[in-house]
């Protein structure tokens, strides 16, 4: 049985996890609608839509903490709060809105709040981490996934990159350790190496999407800090993934298991993290070397992901990350398609995937695919639009190397 995405079976065992395998639900399907030229201010409108409808039906308010639900309507399932990763969609939406030409200014306090109420999701102790579920006193807590404190302090950057705050920078770096005792040094192991998917005695799985987030993670804060170990875990995380689970330029296999067996599936925003890695690296270290593995990665995968309906079958969040990261390495080494393609996704998933009453965007259970009606909304999904809209209405992400952006 298919790994559900947005439903678990125990709190303990949430929505964090990014390692599902489900078949894509459009498969064989008709092509998507043919891409058309969408205008920048378009894009804006759209973003600002798509984030109302986000704030109208999925966000709980500041009674609530600030929190959002898993789905509208609330599914029998759903836990009285969002999980950890649905919420950090929420928090990148938010600060992708305040990058937005003209109106940027009206979300400031919105990602502020987010970046408040992302803390509660933190527990201390030993082995301290964001949880995958709120803890006490607001929830029963839940398992530190790794890939969840990656995409978190991604997020703290780019928050960071935006504001000029140095407590972000801060916080994102103080999840490094998180992330570092991720790494498995059993070098018995088949391709030693690589990270843990989630903290816990029973895990089996080398996780390409924990390994290449945090790779990516320590290549953005060289950036900043110019710390030498953030280059070195950088260069190994990396390394590790380009070795051991690579299926072709630009394709990344999902998973390792500890008896040497591979999950083959394929995901863009795997994709997305090595491009994302080895563009960091060549701004960090002035290299060509990383540029040309991020261009070739980026060359290849686009060529992959936009036969048919590779992109459309793809779930919305992680595609999301596949076009940042795409434009990110546009920055550095422009390429129109890159630009091109996550338009031609954006315009059609707004014209097939989109609910004209209420502006909020329905899928599969797989997260991606056709429009389904009876789908409930997704605070995950319904983000993950927002955050594809804003980017292509800001333009670049980013300032002159990588460097903090002026608040608009």
């Amino acid at each position: 049985m298919p790994r559900q995405l947005l439903r678990r079976a125990t709190v303990t065992a949430v929505c964090a996890g990014l390692l599902w395998t489900a078949v894509p639900a459009h498969a064989g399907s008709a092509h998507p609608v043919r891409p058309r030229p969408v205008a920048q201010s378009l894009w804006a409108d759209r973003a600002t839509d798509a984030y109302r409808a986000l704030q109208t039906h999925l966000y709980e308010g500041k009674d609530q903490h600030g929190l959002y639900l898993e789905h509208t309507p609330r599914q029998a399932a759903d836990p009285a709060h969002s999980y950890l990763w649905p919420f950090r969609e929420a928090a990148a939406a938010a600060v992708d809105m305040q990058e937005l030409p003209r109106t940027g200014g009206d979300f400031r306090a919105d990602a502020a709040e987010r970046f408040d109420t992302v803390e509660l999701y933190f527990a201390g102790g030993d082995r301290p981490g964001y949880q995958s579920y709120l803890p006490a006193p607001l929830g029963s807590g839940g398992d530190v996934y790794y890939d969840d404190n990656a995409v978190v302090a991604l997020s703290l950057l780019d928050q960071y990159e935006s504001t000029g705050d140095r407590r972000f920078l801060e916080r994102a770096e103080s999840v490094i350790p998180v992330v570092t005792r991720a790494w498995d040094g059993d070098t018995g192991k088949t391709c030693p190496g690589g990270m843990d998917w989630v903290d816990s005695p029973g895990n089996n799985v080398r996780a390409t999407n924990v390994t290449s987030l945090s790779a990516q993670l320590a290549a953005r804060l060289y950036e900043h800090t110019h710390k030498a170990a953030y280059l070195q875990k950088a260069e190994q995380w990396y390394g590790w993934v380009s070795s051991c689970m690579r299926k072709a330029p630009g394709l990344y296999v999902n998973d390792r298991n500890d008896d040497g067996s591979t999950n083959e599936t394929l995901w863009t925003y795997n994709s997305g993290a090595m491009i994302g890695t080895a563009t960091a690296l060549y701004r960090g270290t002035g290299r060509s070397s990383w540029l040309t593995k991020a261009v070739t990665d980026g060359d290849a995968s686009l060529a992959y992901w936009t036969q048919g309906t590779r992109l459309h079958d793809q779930p919305a969040v992680f595609n999301a990350f596949y076009f940042k990261d795409l434009l990110d390495l546009d920055s550095v080494r422009p390429n129109s398609a890159y630009r091109q393609a996550m338009s031609g996704y954006a315009d059609s998933t707004y014209r097939t995937n989109r609910d004209t009453a209420g502006g909020l965007f329905r899928f599969q259970p797989s997260n991606g695919g056709d429009y389904d009606p009876q789908a409930p909304a997704a605070t995950l999904n319904q983000s993950a639009m927002v955050q594809i809209f804003a980017t292509l209405a800001q333009g670049d992400r980013r300032g002159p190397g990588g460097g903090p952006k002026q608040a608009p």
